[in-house]
C-alpha cells in the first residue's frame, strides 16, 4: 500500500474548514511543545521517532481507524518512514510533504474586500508561523504589505491575476520573521517604502515611510495613508486603505497588542504603544477593518481563514484596549512576556541588510512560532 503525502495546502484547507484531522507528530517532546500544527478538530499524539525505531506495534491502539491520519515530522523523512510501518500494519496513513519545515512557509492567499472604484485586498495567511501579509489591487496594479521571505507566492500571485508589483511596504522593521520586501521590490522594480525611524542602520535604498504619507494604487485613486503609530517599534506606521481598512503592523491585533521589548525599549516605547491605541486610533472610524500583521491563536480565523475584525468591536473585546491605569499597562506589556522570538536580533539585522544568511540559516532563524503580541 502506497503512503500518500498531504501537501500544506490541504492541510490549511482541513484548518479553515475545521474538519477533524489525527496527527502523529513525530518530532522531540521539546519541538511538539513549543510548536505544532494547529487546528480546533484536530487531536495529537506525540511519539518521538526514535522510539519508533523497533515498530509500531505498542502505538496502535492509540491510531484511530475512524479519522484521516498524518504523520508529521521535521522535514518528512521520519514521518514517511513511520507512515510505512503503520501503512503495512493495515492503517490508511498520509504524512506532511515537506514537514514542518514547509508548514511554515505556506501562504494561502484569501480575498478580504472590495475597494472602491474597482480593486481588491487579499490576505496572505501564514498559517504555521501566524503571519499575515496583503496585497491592494487596482487596475492592473499592485502594493504589498509586510512579505515575508517567501516572495514567489507574491510574484506568481500577481501573475495570476495579471497585476503589476507598483509598491512594496514594510509596516514596521520585523524582528520574527525575514522581510521579501526589498526582494520582491528589485525583482519588480518597485517602490520599496519603510518608516525612516525604524532604518537608521539599514544598508540599502528605502523611500520614508511617514505619516501622512499617501500612495495611489491603479488609476482609481486607491490611497494608502500612513499612519504613524509607534509602539511595537518607534518607526511602527498603520496604513488606512481606502476609508476601509486599518492595516495594524504589529500593534494591533484581534486578541492582543503589540509588544515594545523586541529592540529592548520596553520602558521607553510604552507611552509611544498606549498613546497610539489610546489615542491615535481612537481618532478613527469605528467601522475600520482591522487587519493585522499576525494572529496568535487559531479561534482568531474567520469562517473563511482570514483575519479580521471592526475597530469598533476590538475597542469592545479587547483587553488590551481597555486598561484605564497607565501604571497597569505598563506593567501588562513589559512584565510576563512571552519569550523573545527565536533569533530576533538575528532576523533584526538580516532585515537591515546587515547580514545575508543563506536559505537553510533564514529557514533555522525562523522556526517556531510567532511572539510579537503581549500575552
Amino acid at each position: 500500500m502506497t503512503v500518500k503525502a498531504m501537501t500544506s495546502k490541504e492541510v490549511t484547507k482541513k484548518v479553515f474548514n475545521k474538519e477533524s484531522l489525527f496527527i502523529l507528530d513525530v518530532r522531540n517532546e521539546s519541538d511538539f511543545q513549543v510548536w505544532k500544527i494547529e487546528g480546533e478538530n484536530f487531536e495529537y499524539l506525540n511519539i518521538p521517532y526514535f522510539e519508533l525505531l523497533d515498530g509500531v506495534e505498542e502505538i496502535l491502539p492509540k491510531i484511530p481507524t475512524d479519522k484521516e491520519v498524518l504523520v508529521v515530522c521535521a522535514k518528512e523523512g521520519s514521518s514517511i518512514m513511520v507512515a510505512d510501518m503503520l501503512s503495512e500494519e493495515g492503517l490508511t496513513v498520509s504524512y506532511l510533504q515537506g514537514g514542518m519545515k514547509a508548514w511554515s512557509e505556506h501562504l494561502e492567499p484569501v480575498k478580504v474586500g472590495d475597494l472602491k472604484g474597482g480593486g481588491e485586498i487579499y490576505q496572505f495567511v501564514r498559517i504555521g508561523k501566524g503571519c499575515l501579509s496583503y496585497m491592494v489591487v487596482s487596475k492592473g496594479e499592485a502594493a504589498i504589505i509586510d512579505a515575508t521571505r517567501m516572495t514567489d507566492s507574491y510574484l506568481d500571485f500577481a501573475e495570476s491575476i495579471g497585476a503589476k508589483i507598483a509598491h512594496v511596504f514594510d509596516t514596521h522593521l520585523h524582528a520574527d520573521h525575514i522581510s521579501g520586501g526589498r526582494v520582491i521590490a528589485e525583482k519588480t522594480n518597485a517602490t520599496y517604502w519603510l518608516p525612516p525611524k525604524d532604518a537608521t542602520e539599514v544598508t540599502f535604498e528605502y523611500s520614508a515611510l511617514e505619516g501622512g504619507n499617501d500612495v495611489t494604487i491603479g488609476q482609481t485613486t486607491i490611497n494608502i495613508h500612513a499612519l504613524y503609530s509607534p509602539g511595537h517599534t518607534i518607526g511602527s506606521t498603520s496604513f488606512v486603505v481606502d476609508e476601509k481598512f486599518l492595516l495594524s503592523g504589529d500593534i494591533l491585533f484581534i486578541d492582543s497588542i503589540g509588544r515594545p521589548d523586541l529592540a529592548g525599549m520596553a520602558e521607553n516605547w510604552v507611552a509611544d504603544l498606549r498613546e497610539s491605541l489610546y489615542k491615535r486610533y481612537r481618532e478613527l472610524s469605528e467601522e475600520l477593518m482591522v487587519l493585522p500583521a499576525h494572529f496568535m491563536i487559531i479561534e482568531e480565523l474567520n469562517e473563511d481563514g482570514s483575519v479580521s475584525e471592526k475597530l469598533g468591536t476590538l475597542f469592545a473585546k479587547n483587553h488590551g484596549l481597555n486598561i484605564e491605569d497607565e501604571n497597569e499597562f505598563r506593567k501588562l506589556v513589559t512584565e510576563n512576556l512571552p519569550p523573545q522570538p527565536n533569533a530576533y536580533q538575528e532576523i533584526r539585522e538580516t532585515n537591515m541588510g546587515k547580514i545575508q544568511p543563506n536559505l537553510e540559516k533564514q529557514r533555522e532563524m525562523e522556526i517556531g512560532p510567532n511572539r510579537c503580541a503581549v500575552r
